[in-house]
């Protein structure tokens, strides 16, 4: 004859600890004590914290690789140099003003190092990984391709602001260049460099999305670039260039991102040198906004479209046809 069996409470398994969890009579509160479970959705991470973590870490691996790697930094210090020695070598003023032409040179050449490093190096830097089997190994990661993502953007952002100080800080020391004045330009400096990068980096993974291997990238890449840097003011003057350049120029994003470096850096009578006579501020954060839109719009498509296009056999197919052509490296 069993006793009180609807009123004491039964004994259930051993745990794993050796421990015995004891049930509660029916219809009495499980009692919250220090043993009690917690439950499971609580401690697991939200997978996409998870992917930003990762994609955190993975950013300073490949961080720490770029400043322990001397041909990979050498790119960006010979930037920095040609951009030196040419400034040491202007002596002349901008035209109806007396600023040195050498700090225009200087602030439209940090925006061409901005421009360069999310619309040539990312191009670069995605395909090569590609080619090397990268996005394959990524796509059969959970999460793999959001955390490179990030890691690619913490790299490309830190390999941006770095080149920029450098550039200014010995540019400063070496030749006199231009620093901003006061907080207002400082904080000029930091949105337009912040949303010139958000501008480019995603056209720049829309075009390494597309492009074909990384032979060709440099020269379908460069071409265009050195011809938005001649005609787009980060040189000399835009107003010395023919009215039509000038309208060209105006469509693409690093005329706008020299044009407001150049109202962080240069005192304001450099705006007499500007075809408008103004810094046009409202319009440069216009311009660039919508040209970051744009990438964004175009670079998740294209490189989910790779992601999804990428296998073994089309793998294997590139570096046959690399190894045919005696590329090296594949």
């Amino acid at each position: 004859m069993t006793a009180g069996t609807d009123t004491t409470a039964t004994t259930g398994a051993t745990e794993g600890d050796g421990t015995t969890r004891t049930t509660p009579p029916a219809g009495t509160a499980a009692p919250a004590g220090p043993h009690a479970a917690a439950p499971r959705e609580a401690t697991a991470p939200h997978p996409r914290r998870r992917y930003w973590r990762a994609g955190v870490l993975r950013g300073g691996i490949e961080l720490r690789h770029l400043l322990r790697t001397p041909k990979e930094l050498s790119g960006h210090l010979v930037n920095v140099v040609v951009a030196l020695v040419l400034a040491g070598y202007l002596s002349d003023k901008v035209p109806g003003t007396q600023i040195p032409m050498a700090h225009l040179t200087l602030s439209g050449f940090a925006a061409y190092l901005l421009f360069q490093i999310g619309l040539v190096n990312l191009p670069q830097i995605l395909v090569t990984e590609r080619e090397e089997g990268a996005l394959l190994r990524l796509r059969a990661t959970p999460g793999g391709i959001p955390a490179y993502l990030v890691a690619k953007s913490l790299l490309v952002v830190a390999m941006a602001f770095g080149t920029l100080v450098l550039l200014l800080g010995t540019a400063a020391l070496l030749v006199d260049g231009p620093l901003p004045h006061g907080p207002g330009g400082w904080l000029t400096l930091l949105w337009v460099s912040a949303l010139g990068l958000l501008a480019v980096v995603p056209l720049g993974a829309a075009i390494g999305a597309v492009l074909p291997n990384p032979r060709e990238a440099l020269a379908l890449i460069m071409l265009p670039v050195m011809a938005l840097l001649i005609t787009s003011g980060a040189m000399f003057p835009l107003s010395a260039l023919p009215e039509m350049v000038q309208k060209i120029a105006s469509v693409f994003p690093l005329k706008w991102m020299a044009q407001g470096l150049r109202s962080a850096l240069l005192p304001d009578a450099a705006r007499a040198a500007e075809p408008a006579g103004s810094w046009e501020l409202p319009t440069v954060a216009l311009i660039l906004t919508a040209w970051a839109v744009l990438g964004f719009l175009l670079a998740i498509p294209l490189l989910r479209r790779a992601a999804r296009r990428e296998s073994g056999s089309r793998l294997a197919e590139r570096h046959r046809k690399a190894s045919a052509s005696g590329a090296p490296g594949l």
